[in-house]
């Protein structure tokens, strides 16, 4: 009998358009550039079914007997919040934090949609049963979601009142009594190639007149005229030299929807731009999503912090003063994410629909601060390792050749064997210098939005009076106490 994660592997020939080095991707699971990250998630999968595993990241929904992931548990309580979390933190622990689109990210944002449908039902009449027959649907067949929210970087400097840029981003093109007819690109969908459907929708804050452009959709990856066209892939089948890479590359994609047809049971808004906004802006939904992507964020960073701790011992270099300082900085860094994932829980509140929803505000400063931790962590990594990392050899295969002697001889390190300090030097390359390495760090800055816009959001939505008052109030003491004269405060 299959498994949870054979089903997974062969529901992806589906016949969708999968295009890589200027050819068509067939047979995903056997590919060189997919295989090591599908098995990865096959992996994942079948864990949902192992009686040692499955509390950890699933629950059995009411009625059912086979459980799902948790990323689909709508939290009404601190244990389903933490029931969540735990999930979250159990496989981004078991990839490193090294893949952001295990498709708990997608789930968790219809699980909010889902959860908030009442109250989201004032934006159509519609919506609330959409968006329960799908959250069922993924719930119970196990769909894997994604997301391509970014449109075309093509110019800039104009806006969609510029016909040559309208007509390519994502727009309806026909409207049919079974559904629409849309046409354009988006951007950057990670997990492209093997998600089951994308959940397509606009950053664009639009306006009445941009009704065509004003969509939510949910897309199956194997629709008619859907292209999902691969950047160059980072895989690499040789385990021991790229650990990382030859099983966590998850590949980005940007879609071209050449006249693709959505039903409408896919289509949760169209043509109002007021409810494009809202829904996009949805607390639930974004504070359920957002809150594993830092969850996943610490796990990386710890993972980070321990190949530098690891290779600071192999060398020696970890009683050097400067050399503390820059691990105790990273020490530093998982704390403070790790204490941000805590808040955000225990202070957590139940919205109008009576879910408990983590509090965005620690949410957002632990993403807006990540986009500069990465990149320093990794920074870090690099100067403790030093010219270590360029005097590696090509291969492990050197250390059982005719220069094996020399190989242990002049590779060994201070703590640890030659061959144990090369793989873990290698290991280390994978982070800081592949392609993957350099792909991850652009990611960690970029991933969440323009890194200053999130910076400023931050300080328009927050509450300044709570900060201005005590100000405001200890100058106006000063004022009636401090001089015969007294000030006048309004």
């Amino acid at each position: 009998m299959p498994t949870r994660g054979d089903r997974f592997i062969s529901s992806l020939a589906d016949g969708r358009n999968v295009w890589l080095n200027g050819a068509k991707a067939d047979n995903l699971s056997d590919h060189p550039a997919f295989q090591g990250t599908l098995g990865t998630i096959k992996r994942l999968f079948n864990q949902l079914d192992d009686p040692a595993v499955r509390d950890h990241i699933g629950f059995a929904p009411s009625g059912r007997e086979a459980y799902a992931h948790s990323s689909f548990l709508v939290p009404y309580s601190a244990q389903d919040l933490s029931k969540r979390s735990t999930a979250f933190n159990y496989w981004a622990k078991e990839t490193h934090g090294m893949m952001s689109r295990l498709s708990d990210y997608g789930r968790s944002m219809i699980t909010g949609w889902y959860a908030a449908k009442e109250q989201l039902g004032k934006l159509d009449p519609h919506f609330e049963s959409k968006i329960t027959s799908y959250y069922q649907d993924a719930r119970d067949r196990d769909l894997f979601l994604t997301t391509a929210i970014l449109d075309p970087q093509i110019d800039r400097s104009v806006s969609l009142d510029d016909n040559r840029i309208a007509e390519r981003f994502l727009h309806v093109v026909r409207e049919t009594s079974d559904g629409i007819i849309v046409r354009g690109a988006k951007m950057i969908a990670t997990g492209a190639p093997y998600t089951h459907d994308f959940i397509i929708f606009s950053f664009l804050q639009f306006d009445k007149k941009d009704r065509k452009h004003a969509h939510i959709l949910i897309v199956p990856a194997n629709s008619a005229g859907l292209h999902i066209v691969c950047r160059e892939s980072f895989a690499d089948s040789r385990e021991q030299n790229h650990i990382l890479s030859s099983r966590y590359e998850e590949m980005d994609a940007v879609l071209f929807f050449d006249d693709v047809f959505i039903p409408w049971e896919r289509v949760l808004l169209y043509g109002d731009s007021e409810a494009v906004l809202k829904l996009r802006a949805n607390k639930t939904a974004n504070s359920l999503a957002f809150h594993q992507t830092v969850v996943r964020y610490v796990s990386k960073l710890e993972f980070v912090t321990g190949v530098a701790f690891a290779i600071a011992e192999a060398i020696g270099v970890n009683g050097y003063l400067h050399i503390q300082e820059k691990l105790g900085e990273l020490i530093t860094q998982v704390d403070t994410m790790k204490a941000l994932v805590i808040a955000s829980e225990t202070t957590a509140k139940h919205d109008e629909s009576g879910v408990l929803v983590p509090e965005i505000s620690f949410i957002d400063t632990a993403r807006n601060i990540g986009t500069k931790f990465y990149p320093r962590a990794i920074e870090i990594l690099q100067q403790i390792g030093g010219g270590g990392f360029v005097q590696t050899p090509s291969g492990m295969e050197d250390f059982y050749g005719p220069i094996s002697k020399l190989m242990h001889l002049y590779f060994e390190g201070a703590s640890v064997s030659a061959e144990k300090k090369i793989h873990l030097f290698k290991l280390a390359w994978d982070l800081i210098g592949s392609p993957l390495g350099a792909r991850h760090e652009l990611y960690e800055r970029f991933y969440a939005g323009d890194p200053v816009r999130a910076y400023a959001n931050q300080y328009v939505k927050s509450d300044k009076e709570a900060f201005t008052d005590p100000v405001w109030k200890l100058l106006k003491e000063a004022g009636k106490y401090g001089s015969k004269r007294n000030y006048t405060y309004t």
